[in-house]
């Protein structure tokens, strides 16, 4: 019966939604009221026939990463989000988690720019969602799960995940997200576990992390300019331009090319480049 439920629920959701709302063209032939069923699998990243099974409420229980993926498909409200795992049957994730809900209006916006790389990263540096370029660029980061979620809690304790950055490099970029996250912590609640834990496994894991931490920098990362290494296209410089929710716990990261350089040619193969996986392996 939940599952009825759970398709009802779809579908009520799904046509609501214009096309020009989720970034697709509305056509001029269109018989169903909002969005396609096929148009939500391919936002969802689905197949057509999983979805399709789900609205019929015959599919099988979605997971806690799918239900998300609908949930941002679909531009869910936080309440609207809940309700969807309530009726999955299951809990509902913790906020800053891989599977967290996405700011609707961050998520507008990175539906919008389809030219340049862009995501939405939570302020830990749990990456939430990715458009097609971020991926090609950056790689794809939706596969890490607890701890290593956290690009931050990666760079110091994952030696393939300084492969992004030149050597020459690594030690800015770990000074720089050192005092990103004591800015990140400050911020939350005092009662607030999800920083002090993250902190507290990385001063017992890395030497580098603790040493800078006794620094006692503290500065947000908002505007940076970046040299990514990429496999096939060698060294891009990069603007790093953040968008910061009301709360601070979200950002929505875009990447332009820096001025000077020859990265706007880069930037425009990787679109025909595509979305290989080019930095992190996937664990």
């Amino acid at each position: 019966m939940r599952h009825t439920e759970l398709g009802v629920f779809l579908r009520s959701r799904r046509e609501r939604i214009r096309p020009a709302d989720v970034g697709l063209p509305s056509g001029p032939r269109r018989r169903v009221p909002g969005l396609r069923r096929d148009e939500v699998a391919q936002l969802a990243g689905v197949s057509v026939d999983y979805y399709n099974e789900l609205e019929r409420g015959a599919g099988s229980q979605p997971s806690e990463q799918m239900i998300a993926a609908l949930a941002r498909a679909l531009r869910l409200t936080a309440d609207e989000r809940d309700y969807l795992y309530h009726l999955a049957d299951r809990p509902v994730p913790v906020h800053g988690s891989a599977a967290s809900h996405v700011h609707p209006g961050m998520l507008d916006l990175l539906t919008r720019l389809t030219s340049t790389p862009a995501q939405v990263i939570t302020d830990l540096h749990v990456t939430l969602v990715q458009n097609p370029l971020a991926v090609a660029l950056l790689g794809d980061h939706s596969g890490f799960r607890g701890s290593r979620a956290s690009f931050v809690h990666r760079w110091f304790t994952d030696p393939a995940a300084r492969h992004l950055y030149p050597a020459a490099d690594h030690a800015k970029q770990s000074r720089a997200f050192v005092a990103d996250l004591r800015a990140a912590a400050a911020r939350r609640d005092a009662k607030d576990t999800e920083a002090s834990s993250m902190i507290g496994s990385l001063l017992g894991a890395s030497p580098e992390f603790a040493a800078l931490w006794a620094d006692h920098d503290v500065a947000f990362r908002r505007d940076d300019r970046k040299r990514l290494n990429h496999p096939a296209l060698g060294l891009i410089e990069v603007n790093c331009l953040n968008l910061f929710s009301e709360d601070g716990r979200q950002r929505l990261l875009w990447f332009t090319p820096a001025v000077g350089t020859d990265s706007a040619d880069a930037l425009d193969l990787l679109a025909v480049i595509g979305t290989q996986q080019v930095i992190e392996p996937t664990p």
